[in-house]
């Protein structure tokens, strides 16, 4: 039995649910509007570049989680995933996802948006398992910090050493798909690394060294 690992953004998921997220909270009035958009779209820029500051990112988009309420939060998260998110989920992310399935492999999400936006999602793709950053809670209340390693770049990596020896699991046979450069650490451990629609970095890296391109969203 094989382990199967996903990025969700822009591998399963055609879209990215972080950057989403924050123009969701904008279009709800849930933040300062023009400033938060701005401010989101140039992290978003950063990530694509391999140029984020992942801690200041959590700062920022961690922030909003700390002034709503439960019942709030509960509100936007259901709406998100039923206006934003599902229309996301194509019939070839859940056809990957069900090709592991029945070959009986242990399904991973990894993914370096936090576990709040992601676990829902995941429950959607039918993946118990999910590697996510994941916001520091006190007292059941988020307090806008990150609980451990942000499941970003190597830190996917140390995530994922940790989530392995814990469940005695390994990576012999193990597959992963992704579609950022900012994932080369991690597609540089697995047995098979498979590309999907991937930014130019990552497209220029995986024909170099001869890896796998699956086109899930975006055609050949």
């Amino acid at each position: 039995m094989a382990l199967a690992i996903f990025d969700l953004d822009n591998t399963l998921l055609a879209g990215d649910s972080d950057y989403l997220w924050g123009k969701f909270l904008v279009d709800q009035g849930e933040v300062d509007g023009e400033l938060y958009e701005s401010t989101n779209q140039r992290f978003y820029d950063d990530y694509k570049a391999g140029t984020l500051d992942i801690f200041a990112f959590l700062k920022f988009s961690l922030a909003p989680l700390t002034r709503l309420t439960d019942q709030r939060l509960a509100e936007l998260q259901n709406q998100f995933m039923d206006d934003i998110i599902q229309p996301l989920v194509s019939p070839n992310a859940l056809a990957l996802v069900d090709k592991h399935r029945q070959s009986g492999d242990t399904l991973l999400i990894i993914t370096a948006t936090n576990s709040f936006i992601t676990s829902p999602i995941a429950s959607v793709f039918g993946i118990e398992h999910l590697l996510a950053t994941e916001p520091e809670l006190v007292d059941g209340r988020y307090t806008g910090k990150v609980a451990g390693t942000p499941c970003y770049q190597d830190g996917k990596v140390i995530r994922l050493e940790s989530w392995i020896a814990e469940h005695n699991q390994n990576l012999i046979d193990s597959w992963f798909y992704s579609d950022s450069h900012n994932d080369l650490p991690l597609l540089s451990k697995v047995a098979h690394p498979i590309v999907v629609d991937p930014d130019d970095i990552l497209r220029r890296h995986a024909q170099d060294h001869g890896w796998k391109i699956l086109h899930l969203h975006h055609g050949e």
